[in-house]
């Protein structure tokens, strides 16, 4: 697999709607070879159905803590499940 580029945001301590508008810019930048990595205290569904809209590969796990690890990427010969052994 290529190196791929990593946009990260933690959102936890992010008040509603900066964890949105700063995800929405994130995958605005998104190419073939990177991905995009948030933690968030909970699921964020608006997200998930935007990204699902345009088409984009989608992971979300929710770790022991209750946090919620998103990852999203364009190319869909980015194995996300991989990367999420490493985020989680």
């Amino acid at each position: 697999m290529f190196d791929l580029n990593k946009i990260e945001l933690d959102a936890r301590e992010l008040e509603h709607p900066k964890p949105l508008e700063l995800a929405m810019k994130a995958l605005r930048e998104l190419d073939e070879k990177s991905y995009f990595y948030m933690i968030h205290r909970k699921n964020p569904i608006p997200l998930l159905d935007l990204a699902s809209e345009q088409h984009y590969q989608i992971l979300n796990k929710e770790d022991s803590q209750g946090n919620w690890h998103i990852l999203i990427c364009k190319n869909p010969n980015i194995d996300l499940s991989e990367l999420v052994n490493n985020d989680v």
